[in-house]
């Protein structure tokens, strides 16, 4: 086969190197560790997706040797959680694409042709049930890949699994990864929750009873009309569900600490975590648990920590930055803001804050960091004039997020209490759409 001919059928295929995905490098480390810290449980149905975006991820950081190890974990993954009678099957194809890429990018020529044989071949035995789509498991893990993307991203993922769903409405996982999706779509902007979404959460839950992470997101959305001891014997049969099962950053876990925290008891918040970190004390995904009730005590609206707290909070933070060496952007901000609340290191507050607005950031995350510093400067430094520019800053990048939305909620509010309105109120006027 010619080198064109090739390069032809390879941009053909349906797989991670052909779906439009083109991180950062930032976000690249992002999603490392993110999917690191979903864990490899055996028997957790997506493990083979996992196992294949990890592989996509590692080459992108130019870890070729990595990439082949997982994408052939990603095989092994999937002949284990799907038919045991059958080596192969269609949820090999995009797996397989991978290979062929790889090899091919790697100058193996005939190993990536070996692979595009092994994709004609499946796809002749396992057709599509429509003529006109794709192959529902491979709507299924596009659908899964890119959920992990960008908001714009996520709304694609939602249309691909309700693709998958139609052609093979007996996939639970399927079912409720489409609810989850269309959660986080829902909860990106603070717009709130619609009767018709909750619906769908409630007949996910009940179709798939084992999914603890979707009860307990269902948990949160409605302790807010319910009955405290409710919520809090609802909470309670979670907690001791989710310490039973595999460590996972979608065990549930971070969303119930949230569900204590608001609504039962934050002692009992950083209890749970820190006897989930006691369990099993070298996953950093729960040091990042209790690390975040802390910083939820001493960031409160009307708190008033000790300084006790703020000095554990600011220990726990500073380690979880050295165990997210390439992807702690988040927990640098976090970090600043309960330095912020010190008594004797506000200086290293403004320290951080300064370091990130000075670093090479992608659009996204300097509108976070804006965002987050015009709240610092407003509150903890009551420097209004600066907010206001820095929110100002916030709103201009064009991208679709909830820092965007809530900078450009807070330009409103302050509008009319300021000489220069009618700057402001143009300003807000001419702000392009993302």
């Amino acid at each position: 086969m010619s080198q064109t001919s090739l390069e032809s059928k390879l941009e053909a295929l349906q797989c991670h190197f052909t779906w439009d995905l083109d991180p950062s490098r930032s976000e690249l480390c992002r999603l490392r560790d993110k999917l690191e810290d979903i864990g490899t449980e055996e028997g957790n149905s997506w493990l083979g997706h996992i196992y294949n975006l990890r592989g996509f991820v590692q080459y992108k950081l130019g870890f070729s040797k990595d990439a082949q190890s997982l994408f052939n974990k990603a095989a092994e993954a999937f002949c284990q959680t799907r038919r045991a009678d059958a080596d192969e099957g269609p949820w090999l194809v995009v797996n397989y694409g991978n290979l062929a890429w790889l090899h091919h990018h790697l100058g193996e020529q005939a190993e990536s042709q070996a692979y595009l044989s092994k994709v004609d071949a499946l796809m002749n035995k396992y057709p599509s049930p429509s003529q006109d789509e794709l192959h529902p498991e491979i709507y299924a893990e596009k659908a899964w890949t890119l959920m992990k993307f960008s908001t714009d991203k996520k709304q694609l993922a939602a249309d691909y699994f309700q693709r998958a769903i139609r052609m093979q409405p007996d996939m639970v996982e399927w079912k409720t990864s489409h609810v989850l999706v269309l959660y986080s779509v829902s909860t990106s902007v603070d717009t709130g929750l619609d009767a018709d979404m909750l619906e769908k959460m409630r007949i996910a839950k009940e179709e798939d009873p084992e999914n603890l992470y979707l009860a307990v997101h269902y948990l949160e959305q409605n302790a807010k009309t319910m009955k405290r001891e409710r919520v809090e014997d609802e909470a309670g049969e979670l907690a001791q569900k989710i310490l039973k099962n595999p460590v996972s950053s979608y065990s549930g876990l971070k969303p119930l600490l949230w569900v204590y925290f608001e609504y039962v008891s934050v002692d009992e918040a950083i209890d749970l975590a820190e006897k989930a970190l006691k369990d099993h004390p070298d996953v950093r995904y729960l040091k990042s648990c209790v690390a975040l009730c802390y910083k939820w005590i001493i960031t409160s609206r009307g708190s008033y920590p000790k300084q006790s707290t703020i000095d554990k909070a600011i220990s726990l933070h500073e380690e979880l930055i050295s165990l997210y060496p390439q992807s702690s952007l988040v927990k640098k901000i976090d970090l600043a803001s309960i330095y912020a609340k010190s008594n004797h290191s506000q200086a290293k507050a403004e320290q951080i804050y300064q370091e990130l607005l000075e670093s090479d950031l992608d659009p996204e995350e300097k509108q976070m960091v804006y965002n987050r510093f015009a709240h610092y400067l407003n509150i903890d430094r009551r420097d209004r004039q600066g907010s206001i520019q820095y929110h100002m800053k916030a709103a201009e990048i064009s991208y679709k997020s909830r820092f965007r939305e809530n900078s450009i909620r807070a330009l409103e509010k302050i509008k009319d209490r300021l000489w220069w309105m009618e700057e402001l109120e143009e300003f807000l006027q001419n702000l392009q759409e993302p």
